[in-house]
């Protein structure tokens, strides 16, 4: 769990150059060969036409790596969501726990159908209950990185840990 924080502060910070780089690009002449330019047509065009295209190709560059960092920040905290708390979403992660499940147990580990395993870390029981593929939430809690996870048809929940 540790070693998955370095990799998304890495990939956040990776995307900041982007939206930098963008925003001294040179202008497109310098960018192309001759050849490039002329095939492209480019040359026919007026200062002011070239200064416009240039505006343009800036503006469209940065408005995408925005974009592409939005999302990159959207998809880290998706699929990282229950290692770590990054002041996002209260919404329950919602699934169902694959195959048979016997009750809550300290240490029982709890495998979802959307890939997720969390561990219970507390002593909350659910004695006597065997159901198959049950629907499940699991809540953030109000303070730190803690999450309770519920199954459905029950009032009993447990603390779990994301494990993967």
């Amino acid at each position: 769990m540790l070693r998955t924080r370095p990799l998304i502060v890495a990939a956040l910070l990776a995307l900041a150059p982007l939206a930098v780089a963008a925003q001294s690009l040179p202008p497109i002449q310098q960018q192309m060969s001759q050849e490039e330019f002329k095939a492209a047509g480019l040359d026919k065009l007026s200062a002011q036409e070239l200064a416009a295209l240039n505006q343009w190709l800036d503006r469209k560059i940065v408005d995408e790596s925005a974009k592409v960092a939005k999302s990159t920040k959207e998809k880290i905290e998706t699929e990282h969501r229950g290692f770590f708390n990054f002041g996002g979403s209260t919404d329950p992660i919602a699934s169902r726990i694959k195959g048979e499940f016997r009750g809550f147990g300290r240490g029982r580990t709890y495998e979802l159908e959307n890939g997720q395993v969390w561990q219970q870390s507390d002593d909350a029981s659910l004695a006597g209950v065997r159901l198959t593929d049950p629907e499940v939430k699991i809540n953030p809690g109000l303070i730190g990185n803690v999450w309770y996870m519920s199954v459905k048809g029950y009032n009993s929940r447990a603390k779990v840990q994301r494990t993967k």
